[in-house]
């Protein structure tokens, strides 16, 4: 393996941010943003769009109904352009080489493309997830909060879902499943880098 590492997170459980810091630590690339606007570039779709949309079948669909005239490509069609365009970008970073890629199904999409990963995901409990997404959300609303989580969970569930076949944050699907509540974020960013390093 040369240390390309995907990680699936629920929302609030840190993994972006440990993904982050593993790449630092292995000294090798991260890509979140870096696909969106490579997304874009490509598709010529607005980079938020992408970025807030970009895990999320149902909800896109109903945003390109209100930019895509009648004439445009199907609204599901488009949505299938845009993750067509993403599963490229993805597998053309890899190759690049040792990379950290957050999301966007990358573990199934490499395995697809005969590309050696370690697959990891992040998941927390309510209460630590809630902590971190008050801070994500810039908020303390209680209600506000849960409604995010499950919102963006059950939407990259469907996503994962739709474009694998498969159930995300199934243990089986990863190398990793990793409880950065009860673990922390320093042990989860060791646990993996040494992992990463072992697998070389």
């Amino acid at each position: 393996m040369d240390k390309i590492i995907t990680i699936s997170r629920e929302f609030g459980a840190g993994g972006h941010t440990i993904g982050k810091r593993v790449a630092q630590e292995l000294g090798i690339e991260f890509y979140d943003r870096d696909i969106v606007r490579e997304t874009a570039k490509a598709s010529g779709f607005d980079p938020e769009l992408i970025e807030t949309e970009g895990e999320d079948v149902s909800r896109t669909d109903s945003i390109l109904k209100t930019i895509c005239s009648a004439s445009s490509l199907q609204f599901h069609d488009t949505q299938e352009v845009i993750h067509d365009v993403q599963q490229a970008i993805i597998v053309q970073l890899a190759k690049k080489g040792p990379c950290v890629i957050l999301g966007r199904c990358a573990d199934e999409i490499l395995r697809a493309a005969g590309i050696d990963s370690l697959n990891v995901f992040i998941h927390a409990d309510d209460i630590h997830r809630a902590v971190r997404a008050s801070e994500l959300l810039g908020t303390t609303n209680a209600t506000e909060i849960q409604k995010m989580m499950a919102k963006k969970d059950n939407s990259r569930h469907t996503y994962y879902t739709h474009y694998t076949g498969k159930k995300w944050g199934d243990c089986h699907n990863y190398h990793l499943t990793l409880d950065s509540g009860i673990l922390g974020y320093d042990l989860c960013v060791k646990m993996i880098v040494e992992a990463a390093k072992s697998c070389e």
